[in-house]
């Protein structure tokens, strides 16, 4: 079996094409989950923290629709002309899109499967937007100083 690349990205941090809509990384599949697995409560606990930590990898998967979408994602990946890249994006790329590409990764480890994972933007400052503007962490303390 080939090796499967899974890539992590948050919308918000992605160029746009001459459209204006943001240009996702090349994939096989793209997942979006901006508006899925959104569970507002239980993220609280875990803003500063990001998908690589396993309690934010536990809120992504207690969140409604996640246990169902990772075995969608696995089975897509072992199909046998299955893709070789899958990218899963939300806004930041720092919380779900991150939780969801780690426990995908371990699942088709468990599988059997060759995994290389790359976030494209885990690293980043969590992104807070308003209606005016998008903004990151830092210039939200900084504004509110």
């Amino acid at each position: 079996m080939r090796t499967i690349r899974l890539i992590s990205f948050g919308y918000l941090h992605l160029p746009t094409g001459p459209d204006g809509a943001p240009v996702p990384p090349a994939a096989d599949r793209i997942e979006d989950v901006r508006d899925r697995l959104r569970d507002p409560a239980a993220a609280r606990d875990i803003l500063d923290l990001d998908g690589l930590n396993p309690r934010v990898q536990d809120v992504v998967l207690a969140t409604p629709g996640a246990r169902e979408l990772l075995a969608n994602l696995a089975d897509y990946a072992d199909l046998p002309a299955g893709p070789s890249r899958i990218a899963i994006g939300c806004a930041g790329g720092k919380h779900r899109a991150s939780g969801l590409t780690e426990l995908l990764a371990r699942a088709l480890r468990d599988r059997g499967r060759e995994v290389v994972v790359e976030h494209l933007h885990v690293h980043l400052r969590r992104v807070l937007t308003t209606p005016a503007s998008t903004r990151t962490a830092d210039t939200e303390q900084e504004t509110t100083r």
